[in-house]
């Protein structure tokens, strides 16, 4: 069982990190994750629920640990000072949104700056998203994952009214309800007095940009912010204890989680980064992870997920592949919202011979703030994901500069057909059977499906039996 702390925003203070740390500690726990939503999350390995309860009530900040009906605030205060943002955004803005959310949220809520790369702008149920109007924000809906994309409000909704709105909105159940966004939005305006201005122009969707979020980087004059980074997202509660305490004693107030499971703080003074320095040798902390490894979305404490991570970057370091600019997810779980550039989604394999397989995606432009996925190919396994990865990585650097522009939507499905084409692949050595083509070599004339094909059928390359072949979608 896992226990979920949030830290509203992603912003943490060190004293309150350190609580849930001998928390975490007591329930007997050597560890703690990070989420996607900015929480912290770690296992209770103790089987007196009666003491669990009387624990978790000392925490000092809101948790979950037997149901999931409550969610974190997401926010981009983290990338404050560390990325470019729009220009009335400021601290003490965040904050005080933030800390007018009075309430438990049960829906994802997503408050972000459109001008960062790293905390994703549309993964929430009701995303705002800043406008180039002082403290107005675009609001997005969206309750399903099935949803091709969220839906735009007509309207741009006042900062300090976000979490009146919000409020509002979740009192009208709209996943029970069965209410359209639209409807949503129609009724509350006839039930909620809120400041409001009709949006004048269309939110300009960002190029993802993703930032190196690791090391110690200079941010102005004598001062510094660290980004630390933990290969299999358990990081040790032994060495955040030293963290919080160093934290304190350098007059360093918050601490902020990632959306990548990842742990950044600012304002590390001129003075004190040897101090720093000495404590993450001490503990073995590696700094500077490649790009390849660092940009990654796993479920958490999913150990194939991890395995598979690093059976890939493994594989795709060995072929000095740059993947700088992109990132990728693990997809484990059905109606999840995307927010990478490539996704790996894992299925059930349909022979015995295998436990799973996976289908390729990739985002338009190699943009997820775009919502739309094409497959690149489909049921292949483990071993022929680095290959496609590759061809991936070299399609998005051909695209570099080129003009990119979303279609609509009545565009997307001839131009995914018109770019792509269904074929069947020998997993063994890659070559491919095209059904407009046939097999020259294997006297199969052009036209044959390959449903068709006798049993006795094999790789003209390599000679795998027909079994070898799977079904994928490949660019043309």
């Amino acid at each position: 069982m896992l226990a979920r702390v949030f830290a509203k925003g992603g912003i943490i203070s060190p004293g309150d990190f350190s609580k849930v740390l001998e928390i975490a500690q007591e329930l007997g726990s050597d560890y703690v994750h990070l989420g996607a939503r900015q929480d912290i999350l770690f296992p209770i390995r103790i089987s007196n629920m009666e003491k669990v309860g009387e624990l978790l009530k000392q925490l000092p900040l809101k948790y979950e640990y037997q149901s999931k009906d409550r969610e974190n605030i997401v926010s981009s205060y983290v990338t404050l000072d560390v990325m470019p943002s729009t220009s009335w955004l400021a601290p003490h803005i965040y904050h005080y949104i933030l800390d007018s959310f009075d309430y438990e949220p049960s829906d994802k809520i997503n408050i972000t700056d459109p001008t960062q790369g790293m905390v994703p702008l549309f993964t929430g149920n009701i995303n705002f998203i800043a406008s180039n109007i002082d403290n107005y924000w675009y609001m997005y809906i969206r309750y399903s994952a099935l949803d091709a994309k969220p839906w735009c409000c007509p309207d741009l909704i006042y900062g300090f009214d976000l979490a009146k709105v919000s409020r509002a909105i979740e009192a009208l159940k709209a996943v029970a309800n069965k209410i359209s966004p639209a409807e949503i939005y129609a009724q509350l305006k006839t039930k909620l007095h809120f400041n409001a201005r009709t949006l004048a122009q269309p939110l300009e969707y960002p190029e993802m940009i993703f930032p190196y979020f690791e090391g110690i980087n200079r941010a102005e004059s004598d001062k510094y912010w660290m980004g630390l980074y933990w290969r299999n997202n358990r990081f040790t509660i032994k060495f955040l204890e030293v963290f919080c305490n160093q934290c304190l004693k350098t007059n360093i107030g918050i601490i902020c989680l990632t959306p990548w499971k990842s742990i950044l703080i600012k304002g590390v003074m001129e003075k004190d980064k040897l101090e720093w320095e000495k404590i993450l040798g001490k503990y073995g902390i590696n700094m500077r992870h490649s790009s390849l490894e660092l940009n990654w979305h796993l479920p958490v404490a999913d150990q194939d997920a991890l395995e598979l991570k690093n059976y890939l970057v493994r594989a795709l370091d060995q072929q000095d592949i740059s993947t700088y600019g992109l990132s990728f997810s693990i997809k484990t779980q059905k109606h999840v919202v995307l927010f990478t550039s490539i996704v790996i989604e894992r299925e059930e394999a349909e022979n015995e011979e295998d436990a799973y397989q996976y289908n390729i995606l990739y985002a338009k432009d190699f943009n997820p703030n775009f919502f739309e996925y094409y497959y690149y190919a489909r049921a292949v396994n483990r071993d022929i994901i680095p290959s496609l990865l590759i061809e991936l990585s070299k399609k998005y650097y051909e695209q570099l500069n080129t003009k990119k522009t979303a279609p609509p939507d009545s565009e997307k499905s001839q131009t995914h057909q018109e770019s792509h084409k269904l074929v069947f692949q020998c997993s063994e050595c890659l070559s491919v059977y095209d059904e407009a083509y046939g097999d020259t070599l294997a006297k199969v004339p052009a036209g044959t499906p390959f449903s068709l094909l006798p049993d006795s059928f094999r790789c003209s390359v390599c000679g795998s039996p027909k079994s070898k072949f799977r079904q994928a979608e490949l660019s043309r």
